[in-house]
């Protein structure tokens, strides 16, 4: 029987910060934003345009025209095409808040291939920028010449 090895490449970590970052999402929709806790016209004449506004004017950028999903496609596709993990948590994390924050259609896509890479074995003293094993490798099979 083979056993899971999610841990042992890194998993742990991708699951922790995942799931802060989804209680930190599940707290500003349905704490912050559904609960009315943000004033509902900072632009009316005598509304104090203070941290609650500008709290306010920053949550709704995040998902105005859906960017933050947008943001974790971008990432999570860069990050599947050039194996950069940078990137990849990037779009991981975006993605998790872009699924609840109301960005979800472009986020999903951008959190799973972020995910992808993530979580894809490296061999040891693999550089941030290297390719990983390549199906010719094993074949010894030369160049065209």
């Amino acid at each position: 029987m083979i056993g899971n090895n999610l841990f042992k490449h890194g998993g742990r970590s991708v699951l922790v910060a995942g799931l802060v970052v989804l209680l930190i999402a599940v707290g500003l929709r349905y704490g912050v934003i559904e609960n009315g806790l943000l004033p509902r016209d900072c632009a009316a004449p005598g509304q104090d345009t203070g941290l609650a506004c500008t709290l306010k004017w920053l949550l709704v950028q995040t998902f105005h025209q859906q960017r933050m999903g947008w943001f974790s496609l971008i990432c999570g596709g860069i990050a599947f095409m050039l194996s950069c993990r940078k990137l990849a948590w990037a779009g991981w994390l975006s993605g998790i808040g872009g699924l609840l924050l109301y960005s979800y259609d472009y986020a999903a896509v951008g959190g799973l291939l972020s995910l992808l890479v993530l979580l894809r074995p490296r061999k040891r003293g693999q550089g941030e920028h290297e390719a990983g094993e390549q199906p010719g490798d094993g074949l010894r099979v030369g160049g065209l010449r």
